[in-house]
């Protein structure tokens, strides 16, 4: 049987004491008793909510292979007919074991990080690279302190491309998580205001994303946004990071990944971009300026970790947005008499609405009877929240949106400047949203919803679309 890790191994890493009658190995890694599969270890951790140690019936009735556990926990367990392998701290034992595996691993690494659309290039990474060979990936937005080193801990040593999404909310949060990841290729998508709550300035917030070259092996890349507002302080901090390779994209000349054309249409995009002298064209079923960017982006990580560029431009034709980043419904029937939804619901800033309303835009007018905007609170915008949410009327005007809709007590800085007739509503909350909105869709509308993710829009669209 094949195993992620051998039960001996994963003792030599965390230094931990087994109790009971050992398996031989483990097919995988869970801390989530409700998605654990048969032969998987479960990690006992102890999150902001829940603590691990509480759902250890739970993993044993689910087919886990043993349970990492706290060694001041033990007594308190009773008489649990599951093995079990005893540390100090699980959160520090999973983190070891992710260090063995950075370790004895061959693959490419590429870590990931921005302010806009992180996710969505390590999903593109994800599809464009299984071209290429084993891929492993983060899952979902696992991007944190504990994300980090699970992903890591997960990585088989069987993998070619190793793909590591890094977030951060506050300064001093990417150095200790990229040191562990070891890039080959660092890549800081782009910088924008989110999370301003934490920082000054977003000069600040590029500090913080640069942090990421910090980890990057000796010979290895550092990948930036030409076009980006901060791209001379990002070259700089990269400079000052000891990187040896200094790799743009974008669409200014002298990009090492340079858009010479794009074309938008509403059903997707169709690139031509030049890469070292070479032409290359390619299609997306994605649509904004923001996805062509991104693609760029995975273009050049992808080509540093020794991938063929032309199999992965290629391969960009079959990647699809993932949910609430983007992901296009039509409903109610087709063409004229239906409605199409995009659901950007997944998460909010300044940059993120201009490209959804940039989107929502983008849609013509001959198509299309209205553009309609659902707009939930960006949050952790800190002094600047009233400004920025006020400055999202420009990108409605913009986008020559006819019909906007409001939620959240931030959005109604935003309510009280727009035109009456563009304005269909301010609500305190989501409750009882999608029933209001139902009324108002018509046959040929396109409407966009983006909001925050704790603002719940997720599932107001789920509401509508069922």
């Amino acid at each position: 049987m094949s195993y992620l890790w051998e039960t001996d191994a994963v003792l030599a890493a965390t230094n931990g004491r087994p109790v009971g009658d050992m398996p031989e190995g483990i097919t995988g890694i869970s801390i989530d008793s409700r998605t654990l599969k048969k032969g998987e270890a479960f990690f006992a951790i102890k999150g902001d909510q829940f603590d691990g140690h509480d759902f250890l019936p739970a993993a044993l009735r689910a087919g886990a292979a043993f349970a990492v556990v706290d060694e001041n926990r033990l007594v308190s367990m009773g008489g649990i007919n599951l093995p079990l392998i005893v540390v100090r701290d699980v959160l520090e034992a999973m983190t070891h074991l992710g260090l063995a595996a950075r370790a004895r691993s061959k693959a490419q690494i590429i870590a990931v990080t921005g302010s806009v659309g992180k996710t969505s290039v390590k999903e593109m990474l994800r599809t464009v690279l299984s071209y290429s060979g084993e891929v492993h990936a983060s899952v979902a937005s696992f991007n944190n302190h504990w994300g980090v080193p699970l992903t890591l801990a997960r990585m088989p040593s069987t993998t070619n491309y190793g793909i590591f999404e890094i977030g951060m909310n506050h300064p001093d949060e990417i150095r200790p998580l990229v040191k562990m990841v070891r890039p080959h290729v660092a890549m800081i998508n782009n910088v924008a205001a989110a999370h301003l709550g934490a920082f000054d300035s977003i000069d600040d917030i590029a500090r913080a994303k640069a942090e990421i070259f910090e980890g990057v092996v000796p010979g290895g890349y550092a990948v930036i946004n030409h076009d980006d507002k901060r791209y001379t302080l990002q070259r700089d901090l990269a400079h000052e990071a000891e990187i040896e390779h200094l790799v743009t994209f974008g669409t200014k000349r002298g990009s090492d990944i340079w858009l010479r054309n794009l074309v938008q249409e509403d059903g997707g995009l169709k690139l031509d971009v030049r890469i070292k002298g070479e032409d290359y064209q390619y299609a997306m079923s994605m649509t904004g300026e923001h996805m062509a960017m991104n693609s760029l982006a995975v273009l050049a990580a992808a080509s540093l970790a020794g991938a063929d560029i032309r199999k992965t431009a290629e391969a960009m034709a079959r990647v699809t947005p993932t949910d609430g980043r983007g992901t296009r419904y039509t409903i109610g029937g087709s063409g004229s008499m239906g409605i199409t939804l995009i659901d950007e619901s997944y998460n909010a800033n300044p940059a993120s609405m201009e490209a959804a309303l940039n989107v929502l835009g983008s849609f013509e007018s001959a198509k299309t009877k209205r553009r309609i905007a659902v707009l939930g609170d960006m949050l952790e915008l800190g002094k600047q929240s009233k400004k920025l949410h006020e400055g999202l009327a420009k990108f409605i005007a913009d986008a020559k949106v006819d019909l906007v809709f409001l939620v959240g007590p931030e959005m109604e800085n935003l309510a009280k400047i727009l035109p009456n007739e563009r304005l269909g509503g301010h609500y305190p909350d989501a409750i009882n949203l999608a029933e209001r909105l139902k009324v108002v869709f018509k046959g040929g509308d396109v409407v966009v919803f983006k909001a925050s993710n704790s603002m719940g829009f997720s599932k107001i669209v789920q509401e509508i679309l069922e």
